[in-house]
Order: C-alpha cells, then sequence, then structure tokens
C-alpha cells in the first residue's frame, strides 16, 4: 500500500513537472497571416509590410524579468535590420487576466518608456501564440517571403545570453537574418528559448 502510494506521488510530480507538448511551426512551414490590436490603436498584419523581406516575430511581454532584459536588444534588432527589410513584429502572448502588468493599456505605457521602434502587439484570444508554438517570453521565429508565403527559418532564443548582454557569444537571430540576406542556407535554424512560460487561465 505504501509502495502504491509513493509510486503514485511520484508518478503525480513527474507529469506535474513535464513539459506540456506545444504543436507549432517546425523549419520550412508557412506562416498564416494576423490581424492584432497595436499600441498605437491600429490593427496590425504582416500584410501591411507589403515591402520587407521577411520578419522578426518576437512573442514578448511586460512582465517576465527575461523579456525586459531583452527589450534593449529587441530595439536594436529593429533599428538594424527594418531598413534592410526585416522589421521586429513583437507579440504579448499573455492573457492579461492571468497576469497583472500585461494588458494592452500596460503595454502602451511600456512602448512609449521604452521607445519601441516597432509594433508591439497583443495576442487577444491567445490564438496567435499556440500557431507558432511559442512557449516562452522571449520566443523568436524568424520568417522569410517568398511569394507572399512567410517561411519560417528560424525558432528559438535572441542570443546565447538571456541575462545580459555583456556576456553574448553566439547572436543567433542576427545569424540568421545576415544569412538569409546573404542568400545562405542557414546552419542554426533552431535553438532552447530561455524565459517565462507564457501565462494563461
Amino acid at each position: 500500500m505504501k509502495f502504491a502510494l509513493f509510486a503514485l506521488s511520484v508518478l503525480t510530480l513527474s507529469t506535474a513537472n513535464s513539459p506540456t507538448k506545444v504543436d507549432g511551426y517546425k523549419i520550412g512551414d508557412i506562416a498564416t497571416d494576423f490581424s492584432l490590436p497595436n499600441v498605437d490603436g491600429d490593427m496590425v498584419s504582416l500584410g501591411d509590410f507589403k515591402d520587407a523581406k521577411g520578419f522578426i516575430v518576437i512573442f514578448t511581454c511586460n512582465t517576465c524579468p527575461y523579456s525586459v532584459a531583452y527589450e534593449d536588444r529587441i530595439i536594436a534588432l529593429d533599428k538594424k535590420y527594418k531598413s534592410r527589410g526585416y522589421p521586429v513584429i513583437a507579440i504579448n502572448p499573455n492573457d492579461p487576466a492571468a497576469i497583472e502588468g500585461d494588458e494592452l493599456a500596460d503595454m502602451k505605457v511600456r512602448a512609449v518608456e521604452k521607445g519601441f521602434t516597432f509594433p508591439y502587439l497583443q495576442d487577444v484570444g491567445q490564438q496567435v501564440y499556440p500557431q507558432y508554438g511559442a512557449t516562452k517570453t522571449p520566443h523568436v521565429f524568424v520568417l522569410q517571403k517568398e511569394d507572399e508565403k512567410n517561411i519560417v527559418r528560424y525558432i528559438g532564443a535572441i542570443d546565447d545570453s538571456s541575462r545580459s548582454p555583456k556576456n553574448v557569444t553566439k547572436r543567433f537571430v542576427e545569424q540568421s537574418v545576415d544569412g538569409l540576406l546573404a542568400g545562405k542556407t542557414l546552419t542554426i535554424t533552431r535553438t532552447k528559448a530561455i524565459g517565462c512560460s507564457i501565462k494563461k487561465l
């Protein structure tokens, strides 16, 4: 009897701590477009960017320390690559009812405070992040536009230092976008996203 209870408790713990399987895009998949509210009051979709060669889609938020640590680096990515055809599109995937500080009004304040140069969208109803398979904030998907289709080319982390930019040795997103702009086949297409879990009720 004691063994049975112990085995049950171990099973319960292992189940509770095991990662939830998340379906989503794989490398080479076509990402569907979306239309989400931006902090400026407009609705934004990928189709709005007629001259884009691709996109750096980043699932991020106001409340995760990892996301906050990356904000300046996300701004730098947009400033570096927007003019070259790869703008940043930031999406907050959290359910605002599940965590305080991620309402659209809070996002507007944060965007102004930090001087975001990119759209900061709210995933209303949490419909978009499951399609992508995002599990963390931040979580990046680099898309390349081909014949008006957005092809997934890279999934994962921005770089290899989730805490401080001073410790960065590998810039995964930059390497990916630079490679795509040069017409190269990417050698690194997936890395592990480090961050907070996406909040939902």
